[in-house]
Order: C-alpha cells, then sequence, then structure tokens
C-alpha cells in the first residue's frame, strides 16, 4: 500500500534531508520509524526533492509503501508518536501505486527570511541575521528578471552537472513579515542545488547597492557560477510548498 505525506521539519539539527552513511537526516529518521511500523521490513521514502544541511521545510512530501493496508489516521498518529520532535507528519493519504512523490511535482515554492534588524541569538537558526538595511525596492526589480524561463547555470553548484539548466520561475515576491525582518519568495517548476541561496546571495549584493537590478540578466547569460557571487547561509530557507 503507498501513502503520501505532507511533512514539516527542523533542519537545524540535520545533515539535509537525504539519508547519508553515518549522519544524521530526516530521511534517515522517516525511514528507521517506518521500519517499525513495517514489521522490522526496510521502507524507502521517496520526496519531492531534497534539502540540504540546515535548510527547513513547512511543507515537504513523500510518499513510501507499506506491506499492510493502516488506517491513515491510526498510521499517522503512530508515526509521529515514534519521530522525534523537530519532524511531524502534517497530513497522510492512501494514493495509487503509480504516485509519484517526486516525478509528479508540478512547481515548488522555496521561500528566504532574512533580519535586517539587530542581532538575535533566539532566531539564528531560522532567519539569517544580515542585520543591516538593504534596498528592497532593488532587490524586488531584480526578483523581476528571474521570472519566466532561463537557463540557471550560473546560480547552481559548481560541480552540478546537468544535461539541461533551463528551468521556469513563474512568480516571486518580497514582503516585510515584521519590523526589519523580509520574506523572499520564489515558485518555479523545479530548483537545482544551492539554486535558490545563489539567487539570494546576488540579491543581498543588489540590496546592498554592490551590483545593479539588471546585472540579473547578465549573470543568466553568461552561465558562469563564478559570476553569481556568493551562496547564501541555509538557515533562512524553507521548502514552503509543492504543488501536485
Amino acid at each position: 500500500m503507498r501513502y503520501f505525506i505532507i511533512f514539516s521539519y527542523d533542519g537545524s539539527k540535520y545533515n539535509g534531508y537525504q539519508k547519508q552513511p553515518n549522519k544524521k537526516t530526516v530521511q534517515g529518521e522517516l525511514e528507521q520509524v517506518l521500519k517499525k511500523i513495517n514489521s522490522n521490513n526496510t521502507v524507502s521514502v521517496s520526496a519531492s526533492g531534497r534539502t540540504d544541511a540546515g535548510v527547513h521545510a513547512i511543507n515537504q512530501c513523500a510518499h513510501f509503501d507499506l506491506r499492510n493496508d493502516i488506517e491513515e489516521s491510526r498510521l499517522r498518529k503512530s508515526i509521529n508518536g515514534l519521530l522525534p520532535k523537530d519532524i511531524y507528519i502534517k497530513a497522510l493519504k492512501k494514493v495509487s501505486d503509480d504516485f509519484h512523490a517526486r516525478f509528479n511535482v508540478k512547481a515548488k515554492e522555496y521561500i528566504y527570511k532574512i533580519n535586517m534588524g539587530e542581532y538575535n541569538p533566539i532566531e539564528c537558526e531560522y532567519i539569517y541575521q544580515y542585520n543591516k538595511s538593504l534596498n528592497i525596492e532593488e532587490m524586488k526589480r531584480a526578483l523581476k528578471y528571474l521570472e519566466g524561463t532561463h537557463n540557471f547555470r550560473s546560480f547552481t553548484k559548481a560541480d552540478d552537472v546537468k544535461d539541461d539548466y533551463r528551468r521556469t520561475i513563474m512568480k516571486t515576491d518580497i514582503t516585510i513579515s515584521a519590523k526589519d525582518k523580509i520574506t523572499i519568495s520564489l515558485l518555479g517548476n523545479g530548483f537545482m542545488r544551492y539554486m535558490v541561496r545563489n539567487i539570494i546571495g546576488v540579491l543581498i549584493e543588489i540590496g546592498e547597492g554592490k551590483r545593479k537590478s539588471e546585472d540579473i540578466i547578465a549573470i543568466l547569460k553568461l552561465e558562469d557560477r563564478t559570476k553569481a557571487g556568493k551562496t547564501a547561509p541555509a538557515q533562512g530557507l524553507y521548502l514552503n510548498k509543492v504543488i501536485y
């Protein structure tokens, strides 16, 4: 029986989502719990995509198969009862065997949170403590240049080799969510490793006045990671939504 889950997690104490030998990961914790529920038989959890160390998820999605047909609410309660407190299953339902949490994705939304105000040690794992003012209007203009279908080679991990670096950004926005705090959102049909954090890194340079908003156009055309600047820290990044 195949099950679909929507879950959230605090990524600050994990080496990312994807399972790795001898490292604490979100996938590893999920599969360990599900193995117990599945009569000690190994369970493979397939997520919509991976998140890196320190990155959080508000609505991550995944599927897995169990030997037995278990009532949905009972299964959800059982999983949450065994998981660590920083991972939580928000919804669970049975799906057809041909559903795939990664390959059926139509779009994802990531958000990135920045504190421009005074340093806050309580928030330092959840909001990037930039602690200086930024030119928000110029950053908004820069984001608009990213909308549409482009080759995002300049914004991917340097050694991340792909057959196709084209992705479509459907919508972008910057909102002031609290005093001196901003949230940047990007909705797209797919994101490569470090792509969002590299975009944020350039946006911060634009907000600082080190670059102009239209520099985004040239960076995209160059298709060269070295032209795009620093990678923003993981702490402010959240997988916010997965659309099927």
